[in-house]
């Protein structure tokens, strides 16, 4: 699995001078985004997870990018001006790990050239196109193999000059050692060199493949006639293929599954592969301390995963975390904390629950008194309510049940992921999430976060559930490196990938989105005239519960089927007799796309007499 890039980024442009004096060639506009972001917006569609970017000219506009995508790492090359392509990736090497895609920065392309090479099973490879007529082409030579012969811009050394360098190039770390060492040590002679030189040198002696796209869709910017033919005849084609690409938008505005992105749907097309096989196994490692670290040092705690819907993991809690004979108090305050109930008398725990309305605040002095009156062993909750959009405030409550000693079980299935959270300080044990909801990653996945002293607690007791008990998942886990039973493979791939947008985004610009989406929903229901059942100051800004308007026309199913027309799907209420709606903003939704549903809802609103 490919987690590197390198884009070379270190020239000064000189054929675009007037344009490129004080900004880097990497920086030219194409449709209002810069080539250089959207090559990293590409890379990041075809899991990569880290891009390092060697610098040079104007190498500050590549560090203000970090800003804007934190996988990115930025590397200067301060002698940029007596050298070329390879002095930059020579640079970069030191933090290069394992085989890596390498890019050059003044380029546009389909994307689909990055999963050619992604997907050849061979190491090593220049990807290759036809012939493009575009001026300034550097030629390859291959034989009957398809290794690489020759590289030449000099079509008269060439012998079957159909074939030319696109500049996207898949590369193993032995390679690059090679070429960093021909390099360093024949600095005078190749001060100049180019790196796709210096793989024809290395090409005599191993294997460098050549795969050739022949109407690959490309262009490579160098003056200003080239940078006229990639906007007015190359990137036409580049958008008009990313349509064939795109899969039918459905904006999900139910509480869950949440809409995902493309590049997350497409990260489940990949090699079969064995769950047993240590690849898998250091996947799966990976995504447990990636979910970890974004509510828990790695150290202190530990995420299990099993193949389920976070129910699933909320059963794993309940029937592994509340000690044999132990006494549990669960809040119910909705559906979701009353399944929690439901899941613990189903395993015959000793179970108290405290009722708490579910569209007001938590009495938190009545439930300490609750803490105080029995010798309870375990405390359950649900951090956000899906049933109406309350939040309950765990950072609370879940300290005061440690002052206790009473074990900490939450569920944060509709919270982790949407919003910043830090366990420790929150005073949470364990938390059950999914890889859906606010990741954005396929459902399928439920996983539990530990506290690792309190899971160590579990190693004596009795397992009251086979399937689910945390602490036997984790224990085969940690000495195999594999799941006790079978993994939904290619939803681990898609959840990868969603984690490895989170990390672009992060979680706090994430939260940032959701609450701009609620803000504008929670003005249009205003302004509209229907009423939400829970205070605005106890509201998630994950999910708004509504009150049905009181109007003769009103039907759910008619209103639902409305917005569906639209692409938008909504969801009715779990009150009992109380008749709601509920509309989540979650996973992938835009500003763009809540803004057009309050339209609509306005519209459909005002026919029915709203």
């Amino acid at each position: 699995m490919i987690k590197q890039a390198v884009i070379l980024a270190g020239g000064m442009g000189t054929r675009l001078q007037e344009i490129t004096e004080k900004m880097p060639k990497g920086f030219l506009e194409i449709d209002g985004i810069p080539i250089i972001e959207q090559s990293i917006r590409k890379l990041i569609n075809c899991g990569i997870e880290e891009i390092i970017i060697g610098t040079g000219h104007c190498s500050d506009w590549y560090d203000n990018l970090v800003k804007k995508y934190p996988i990115i790492k930025t590397v200067k090359n301060e002698n940029y001006h007596n050298t070329s392509s390879m002095g930059t990736l020579e640079v970069c090497a030191s933090l290069i790990e394992n085989e890596f895609i390498l890019l050059e920065s003044d380029l546009i392309y389909d994307e689909i050239g990055l999963k050619v090479l992604i997907n050849d099973a061979r190491e090593n490879v220049i990807l290759a196109s036809g012939k493009t007529y575009s001026s300034d082409e550097v030629y390859l030579d291959f034989d009957e193999s398809n290794i690489l012969t020759n590289v030449s811009k000099n079509v008269d050394k060439i012998n079957n000059p159909n074939t030319e360098l696109v500049g996207i190039t898949k590369i193993s770390k032995d390679i690059l050692n090679q070429m960093v060492r021909l390099y360093n040590e024949n600095l005078d002679k190749y001060k100049k060199i180019d790196y796709e030189n210096v793989l024809q040198i290395l090409a005599k002696n191993n294997p460098i493949y050549v795969h050739k796209v022949n109407h690959y869709v490309w262009a490579e910017i160098d003056d200003k006639r080239m940078f006229e033919r990639a906007v007015n005849e190359i990137y036409p084609h580049i958008l008009e293929n990313e349509e064939l690409y795109k899969i039918k938008r459905e904006v999900l505005l139910n509480p869950g599954p949440s809409t995902t992105k493309d590049s997350v749907k497409y990260a489940q097309v990949c090699a079969d592969i064995c769950p047993r096989e240590l690849e898998f196994g250091d996947l799966m490692d990976n995504i447990e301390k990636d979910l970890t670290s974004f509510g828990a040092n790695c150290k202190e705690y530990t995420t299990i995963m099993f193949a389920s819907s976070g129910t699933g993991a909320d059963e794993a809690m309940i029937s592994s975390c509340v000690p044999p004979k132990g006494k549990l108090l669960v809040v119910d305050n909705g559906s979701y904390g009353s399944r929690l109930a439901q899941i613990a008398k189903t395993y015959n725990i000793d179970t108290t629950i405290f009722k708490s309305s579910t569209y007001e605040p938590i009495d938190i002095e009545a439930l300490e008194h609750e803490f105080q009156s029995e010798n309870y062993d375990a405390f359950a909750i649900v951090h956000h309510e899906t049933t109406t959009g309350l939040l309950n405030p765990v950072e609370i409550i879940c300290p005061i049940a440690k002052k206790y000693g009473i074990i900490t079980i939450v569920d944060a299935i509709s919270s982790y992921g949407g919003m910043p959270m830090n366990f420790k300080e929150m005073g949470i044990d364990f938390a059950s999430c999914t890889s859906n909801k606010h990741f954005g990653g396929m459902a399928g996945i439920g996983f539990v976060i530990c506290n690792r002293e309190e899971l160590y607690k579990q190693k004596k007791w009795p397992m009251r559930n086979y399937y689910f008990n945390l602490y036997d998942q984790y224990k085969y886990f940690i000495e195999t490196k594999q799941s006790r039973f079978t993994p939904p493979v290619q939803t681990f791939y898609a959840l990868r990938q969603a984690i490895i947008e989170t990390k672009v985004e992060t979680i706090e610009k994430r939260f940032e989105r959701f609450t701009e989406c609620w803000n504008i929903l929670i003005d249009a229901v205003k302004e509209i005239g229907l009423e939400m059942i829970v205070n605005e100051e106890n509201q998630s800004h994950f999910i708004t519960a509504i009150l049905n308007p009181n109007v003769p026309k009103y039907d759910f199913d008619e209103f639902h089927d409305y917005m569906k027309s639209f692409g938008f799907t909504i969801y009715p209420g779990k009150l009992g007799n109380i008749g709601t709606f509920r509309i989540a903003n979650m996973g992938d939704i835009t500003y763009d796309e809540i803004i057009m549903f309050t339209k609509l809802l306005k519209k459909y609103m005002n026919k029915i007499g709203v």
